[in-house]
Parts: C-alpha cells; structure tokens; sequence
C-alpha cells in the first residue's frame, strides 16, 4: 500500500531524538523559565482547566497553594502518564511534558525571582534527563517504549476522522456519513496516487472545510431570518425599537461580564512585550521540529513530516480558539502557546531567527485582538459550536485511539500476558474512578506492564517476544 508505513516502523527521533544539541538545551530551558514566571504572574497557564481558576487567585478569593493543588490534580496524569511516555516512545517533546509542570512549578513558587529557577531547572530534567531515562529503557530485556511506536499507527489514522464526528454531532447523521464517506475515498486515492504524502492530510482539509462550510451556511440564513423577522416586528414602531435598543445598549454597558472582559484584555495588553517574547521561543521551540503540539503531531515531527504536522496542529488550533478567548477573557491569564497557531507557523519555517520574529508577532496580534475575537465569536454562535465540537471530537478519536495503541504495543512487548496486564490496569483504572484520566491511562499502563514484565524476566517467568 502507499502512505505511510507507520505499522512496526523505528521512529528516526525515538532513535537520537532525544540528544539535544546546545542551542536545543538552552532554547527548552530558558522557555520553562519563561513559562514558569507566566505562571508565577498568573499571566498565562497551559492547562485549560486552571485558567478559570486564576481569577479568584487574582483577586485574592483563593490562596496559591490552593491554586497549585487545582493545577496538580488537573495536570499530574497528563504530565506522568501521557507527556513523558510519549516523548520517549516519538523522540519528539510535547507540551504535558514540557508546559504543564510549568504551571505548577510558578504556581508553587512563593517568591518571583524563584519561579524562573525552577522552571529552568524543570527544563534541565527534561533535555538532560530524558536522554537517560531512554537508554535505560532500551537495554531492558522488555522494550517497552519501541513496543509504544506501535501507538503511531491508530493516532495518525483515527484522528483523521475527528472532523466526521463534529459534523455528525452538530449537522446529524446524513451530513456525518456523507463527510465520512468524502474522507475514505480521499484517503484511499491519497494512499494510490500520492503514496509519499500522510493518507489522512487531505481528508482532514476537507472535512474541516465542510464543517465550517456547514456552520457559516447556518449563521447566514439565522442573520437572514433574524433580520426578517425584525423587520416584521418593527413596522410602525419605530420609536418604541428606538427605546429598546436603547435600553439594551445601556444594560450591554452596565453588564459586568463586559466590564469584567475588558479589565482582562486590558491586563494582557500591559504585558505585551513578555507575551512577545513566549510566542518567540514557543514558534523557536517549534522550528527545531523537536516539538510536537499534540499527539499525532509527535509522531509526525518524528517522521520529518512537517507540513502534514503543520496542518494537523493548524486544525487542532480552531478546535481550541474559542475556549483559550473566552477563558483569557474570562480570568486575565492567557494560554501559554496563546492559540498555538505559533506551532505550525514554527514547523514550516526555514530559519530559527525568522521562527522568533514571526512568533513574536503572532502572540502580539492575538493579544491585541482577543477583545475582537471574543465579540465576532459571539456572532457566530454556529461556527462557536463548531469549535467546541471539533475539541471534543478531537478527544474522542484520541482516546481511542491511545487505547487501541496502547493494546497494540502491549502485544507487540508482551503478546497476550502483555494485553492481560496493560487492558486489565486500564480496566482497573476506570473501575477505581479514573485515578489517572483517561487518555493518559493507556500509556501509563503499558510502561507499567513493561516494568512488570521485565521483573518478570528477572525471575524466568516471562520470556520476550523479541530479544
């Protein structure tokens, strides 16, 4: 077949990915020291379940150790159980590994000059404590992070259908099988006629674009009735309109969620220049392609495929718009990567000093016109919903297809005793009330079945499957 051999096949990063150059060092050490500081300031937070929470520690409602235990519940598993097991299973870092202990570690730090220490030394753990960790790993009888790459196949396929779901959960079930079907047949003429390109990359451009064809065609004919109707309802009472909108007007002013947004955007634009410099080290970190913005991305910096990941994180990114505004606006913290438009613009660019200007100016065009997106996105409450559909189908499709990864590198470790251990934690996991979340389970479960199965080894009770 044509695409892209993914099934069975060593990650070139996973092999020396994680032998970071000097200015590969530097550049990941001084970003957590930045994004520590951000923390700190409560200016800006990866996670978008803390966000909300930064209001009440702003004024002063809540304590910073309470916002720090917040922040570790809603981070520790994604950090732990997903950001790690796949930095080392692609070669590629990722942000749970690199953000999210960021944002606790500025979150815990009591004095400001001690929150960049701390995030500079998180980054030293990472470019300097990975590369040890996955040698180890490599020499045990049981390679349980080779067994991960299996993972790379179920991502990079699956999640070509997150826009199928979204049309399907927003337009119905006619629209959803119709995209579908557009999609297999794109993938299956990408895999014949264009057997070096990613299988899925058309077929997302193409669902994307019928979801949000679909969204605007909606909003259009909602203005059309809309204003029919207004026009109906306001024949021969023009004054008494008059009045009313006037009074609305008055009411839209003396709101205090439009007060409330204004003071946020205002505090963001104060710090222009810190968010200048985060959008230039994130679109740097981005550059270096030993990065990657989301799961399937990873796997496809690790394979040298950046335009295909660059378009992957361009979609994941409206997925999230919405969210990271109204959440910005919200609490006066914005996200740390702001909308991570910044990734893929990082990943095409040819140079690293073009990669600092442009990201400089993508953060500084966001946060100037975050007051303007959050009114456009209030007039379109159909592409709105679009948004927050494409995140939810995005986690959907991924948590499936982690777990159905995770079963795969069990197999390929363990066979069946490997399946027996890794499923039977996952099950274990659910049944005790998720204490790990659930797209972190199934990674977590299979590096614990491979620590297992090696103290199994220990005591000849297990033999590998391969040596």
């Amino acid at each position: 077949m044509g695409s892209l051999p993914v099934a069975g096949l060593q990650l070139a990063a996973a092999a020396g990915g994680l032998d970071f150059s000097p200015a590969e060092q530097l550049t990941v050490i001084g970003l957590c020291a930045l994004t520590a500081f951000l923390s700190h300031l409560a200016l800006a937070v990866f996670n978008d379940g803390v966000r909300p929470f930064m209001l009440d520690f702003l004024q002063g409602r809540t304590t910073r150790g309470a916002t720090t235990a917040v922040s570790f519940g809603l981070s520790a598993g994604f950090i732990f159980g997903l950001g790690a097991p796949m930095a080392l299973s692609s070669g590629v870092l990722n942000p749970w590994l690199v953000f999210l202990p960021t944002d606790l570690l500025g979150l815990l730090a009591p004095k400001k000059w001690l929150a960049p220490v701390l995030g500079g030394a998180w980054g030293a753990v990472v470019v300097f404590g990975l590369k040890g960790a996955d040698k180890v790993a490599h020499e045990l009888p049981v390679d349980f992070l080779t067994a991960m790459q299996q993972m790379s196949t179920p991502i990079l396929f699956l999640f070509t259908l997150f826009p199928v779901l979204a049309i399907s959960k927003q337009f119905g079930r006619l629209r959803g099988a119709i995209a579908g079907a557009v999609e297999l047949v794109l993938v299956v003429l990408t895999m014949k006629l264009w057997p070096k390109v990613f299988a899925g990359a058309l077929a997302m451009a193409v669902g994307v674009l019928l979801l949000i064809g679909f969204a605007v065609v909606r909003d259009l004919r909602q203005r059309r009735t809309d204003r029919a109707t207004t026009r109906a309802e306001g024949a021969g009472a023009g004054g008494e309109r008059a009045e009313t909108e006037g009074g609305r007007a008055e009411l839209a002013a003396d709101d205090p969620m439009v007060s409330l947004f204004g003071a946020s955007a205002a505090r963001l634009r104060r710090h222009l220049p810190l968010f200048m410099v985060l959008g230039a080290g994130v679109c740097l970190l981005a550059q270096l392609h030993i990065f990657g913005g989301g799961e399937a991305t990873s796997f496809l910096i690790a394979k040298g495929r950046t335009t295909e990941a660059a378009q992957v994180d361009f979609y994941r990114a409206f997925g999230f718009l919405p969210l990271i505004a109204t959440t910005a606006l919200a609490s006066g913290a914005y996200g740390i990567a702001g909308f991570t438009f910044v990734y893929p613009i990082g990943y095409l660019l040819p140079s690293p000093w073009l990669a600092l200007v442009c990201g400089a100016l993508v953060l500084a065009v966001e946060v100037l016109a975050l007051s303007g997106i959050g009114r456009v996105l209030g007039g379109l409450p159909s592409v709105r919903d679009s948004s927050e559909q494409l995140r939810a189908a995005i986690g959907a499709t991924l948590q499936l297809a982690i777990l159905f990864g995770s079963l795969m590198a069990a197999n390929a470790m363990g066979g069946g005793l490997g399946i027996l251990i890794v499923g039977g934690l996952y099950l274990l996991n659910e049944a005790m009330g998720r204490v790990v979340v659930r797209m972190a389970a199934g990674p977590a479960a299979v590096v614990v079945g491979g620590v297992l199965l090696n103290v199994l080894y220990g005591l000849d009770l297990f033999t590998p499957l391969t040596s």
